[in-house]
């Protein structure tokens, strides 16, 4: 995530759901040194089942999103600097590219709450509704997959989305959006693409 630029410092999380285990990094440690041993299981309710260290202070909103959608294997929880930037401007990203349908529409972006709050999490279940991706106001963004690797491609797209969202939005020129028609049909086709359903 750092390579990519998706995190700075210690922000950001990620975690994995296997069952009624999930496994989440730690709060407050570098990814420099970050070690596998360091990641800690948890059940769904929180309680910890093996961990030396301390959990994300997000560990909220993962295990709401977990609970809010069953189907969901992976959260990958970023502070990317397009999707943060972009979060401070628009409710919802908006429709300058067709790769929007990876995500099942255009992300919405949740209401600014502070972080590792239950408010958090709640604006976060709700901005994912019938999406993969969404951002947090004035904090950053959220990519879920069934896998970890799904999750995390995720991410960098939704990235790159916001970076064209924020260059089309500073150019000064009225944008020529995809319609509601053009968007599901990307939505649709996006689907079925490659050697297999995302």
């Amino acid at each position: 995530m750092v390579a990519d630029r998706l995190v700075v410092g210690t922000a950001g999380n990620v975690s994995v759901r296997t069952g009624d285990r999930v496994a989440v990094t730690p709060t407050g440690v570098p990814y420099g040194l970050l070690r596998a041993e360091d990641v800690g299981v948890h059940a769904l309710d929180g309680s910890v089942l093996d961990a030396t260290l301390k959990p994300t202070s997000e560990l909220p909103l993962h295990l709401a999103v977990y609970a809010a959608r069953p189907e969901v294997g992976a959260v990958v929880h970023t502070h990317s600097t397009a999707a943060t930037a972009l979060s401070c401007l628009v409710p919802q990203i908006p429709a300058v590219h067709y790769y929007l349908g990876l995500f099942g529409g255009a992300p919405r972006v949740a209401p600014y709450a502070e972080y590792g709050t239950d408010a958090l999490a709640a604006g976060t279940v709700n901005a994912l509704e019938g999406r993969t991706a969404c951002l947090l106001g004035n904090h950053g963004a959220v990519a879920v997959g069934n896998t970890l690797a799904e999750a995390y491609e995720r991410a960098l797209y939704l990235e790159w989305v916001c970076e064209v969202a924020l260059r089309v939005l500073s150019s000064g020129v009225i944008p020529r959006l995809l319609d509601g028609v053009e968007l599901d049909d990307a939505t649709a086709r996006l689907a079925t693409y490659g050697q297999g359903a995302r």
